[in-house]
């Protein structure tokens, strides 16, 4: 895959992170900020025995962003089962732990520094330095799960947490009402692999372009954010989607092929008497390769947003 794809992945796959990060790595304590009002969009497709709302998740946010609206509550607490990417329980976090310990180190005679070209070197240094993650920490990680520590850690230096992502506040909620019906659309081994390109070369240039982009940052995540919490799917679906339309694979890898599989997935539940919350990335949802537009095609009723 080219390398435009560490732009959605350092987003969308937060949330794989963050199941790891009593782990991985301490946050930085949060400061006591005044609440941010969102109102994020929200649908409702109607099947001919079950109904799902459709809930656009940005994966690691501000701690302080209140998004429950008076709608988004009610329909949380119509729900009796709950649908993520991934599942959110406890066993997740152990199947997470086993892939990377297969897959995201390096061969014992190998290091990430030695890698890498003088350039990259240099990058690695200074995106380590604003991240606040020790060389020691990934100094033994192979360069794609080493690009997500320090994305991550970055995202945690400007006051962003995956801790505060609407998947694991919306399982919480989940939780404490008692709810014990829960879904996935997808594994985690899915999602991990759409992170590690087969070729060696081609993983090293990735973490270098995401290096980078740490360096360089311009504020994309910020304004993503934004777009979500007004609910402006139209500008919140252009943001997710830039630089994919470069590579068609990517855009269809990333995005067609799998609201395909979850579209299946959901007009199968429908067929089921349960009201459904199903929390999914929220470049999911917009445009007309979206999942709400792909259930209208396929001649559901979708209101809103």
């Amino acid at each position: 895959m080219a390398v435009k794809l560490r732009g959605f992945l350092k987003i969308a796959f937060a949330l794989l992170f963050a199941l790891l990060a009593p782990r991985a790595f301490a946050e930085a304590p949060q400061p006591v900020l005044g609440k941010i009002a969102a109102n994020p969009a929200l649908w409702t497709v109607h099947g001919p025995k079950g109904t799902a709302y459709l809930f656009g998740s940005i994966h690691i946010l501000p701690p302080n962003m209140e998004w429950r609206t008076p709608r988004v509550a009610a329909a949380l607490k119509a729900a009796d089962t709950f649908v993520f990417e991934i599942p959110m329980d406890d066993s997740t976090k152990a199947e997470i732990a086993n892939f990377v310990r297969e897959n995201a180190f390096l061969p014992k005679n190998l290091s990430l520094p030695t890698l890498l070209n003088d350039e990259a070197r240099k990058d690695y240094r200074d995106a380590l330095a604003i991240s606040g993650v020790s060389p020691a920490a990934l100094a033994d990680k192979r360069p794609w799960f080493a690009a997500l520590v320090i994305e991550v850690g970055y995202m945690g230096k400007r006051n962003l947490s995956p801790n505060a992502g609407v998947d694991r506040q919306v399982y919480a909620d989940a939780v404490a009402r008692g709810v014990k019906n829960f879904r996935a659309l997808e594994t985690p081994e899915e999602q991990f692999r759409l992170l590690m390109p087969g070729d060696r070369d081609l993983e090293i240039k990735e973490f270098d372009e995401s290096l980078k982009d740490v360096l360089k940052d311009k504020g994309e995540l910020g304004n993503l954010i934004d777009a979500w919490a007004e609910g402006d799917e139209t500008r919140l679906g252009k943001l997710m989607n830039e630089g994919l339309k470069a590579d068609p694979r990517i855009e269809k890898a990333l995005f067609a092929d799998r609201n395909a599989r979850w579209v299946r997935q959901i007009a199968a539940m429908l067929n089921e008497n349960h009201t459904y919350f199903i929390t999914v990335g929220a470049g999911h949802l917009a445009g007309p390769n979206g999942v709400p537009a792909m259930l209208r095609k396929r001649g559901f009723k979708v209101d809103g947003p």
